[in-house]
């Protein structure tokens, strides 16, 4: 048995992770997704960076789990690949599902074109916040519209200081034990840092022929994939 915490992209929720969740806890694991602060049911709780790098420690100590693999999609690559490196010996595994990774010093936004000039703007003009993305934001990723608007109805705007504050990497990234899961519909290759870290003899990659929200349009391949990472 491992314990799987499933921390999905931004402004997205512990839902976000529903049609996954059963299949790994029929296959006889502990499943723990989680939502970050200041999205979905905890909407209004103030949030930088480190405040979401600590909602996952302190979600692997306070449940006292072992054999975890922390599993980050999109944005939450950043705070996932810095909280494997605090949780120590409690974990068996990291799995980036299409995601940002992150590097000492450097934020989700610092390796987007122009230093993420336009999101920037974005969460300045929106309170602090980076809006909700429109339904077009999600077409060409292998969704239904009636999953387009679940992800669009279920989306909270995104704390706008967890988007630009620096990581702070405690052990490199590539001695974790890592899977890599690229979505290639409409971007094959993994960026050029992920790229590098596939080098890593810690590190593989797998393919998903499908769009950026796997736990929507395929979720029963992602399930398996996360079971596989695990060695289960």
């Amino acid at each position: 048995m491992v314990n799987y915490v499933l921390v999905a992209g931004a402004r997205l929720g512990s839902w976000a992770w529903d049609e996954v969740v059963p299949q790994l806890r029929a296959a006889g694991h502990g499943v723990h997704p989680l939502t970050l602060s200041g999205l979905a049911e905890k909407r209004g709780v103030p949030a930088g960076q480190q405040t979401h790098v600590q909602d996952i420690v302190d979600e692997v100590e306070r449940r006292d789990l072992r054999d975890v693999v922390l599993v980050g999609h999109s944005y939450s690559g950043i705070p996932v690949g810095q909280a494997a490196g605090r949780v120590g010996d409690r974990l068996a595994g990291v799995v980036f599902v299409d995601s940002s990774v992150p590097a000492d010093g450097a934020s989700f936004l610092s390796g987007w074109p122009d230093g993420g000039a336009m999101v920037r703007a974005s969460i300045a003009e929106n309170g602090g916040f980076w809006p909700v993305a429109p339904a077009a934001h999600f077409e060409g990723h292998g969704l239904a519209d009636e999953q387009i608007a679940r992800i669009v109805d279920g989306a909270t705007p995104h704390p706008g200081a967890t988007l630009t504050e620096p990581a702070v990497l405690e052990r490199p990234l590539g001695d974790l034990p890592v899977t890599y899961v690229k979505c290639t519909l409409g971007d094959p290759e993994p960026s050029d840092d992920v790229a590098e870290l596939l080098t890593s003899e810690h590190w593989r990659l797998v393919d998903m022929d499908t769009g950026h929200w796997p736990m929507f349009s395929q979720p029963r391949e992602l399930a398996r994939i996360l079971l596989d990472a695990a060695g289960k």
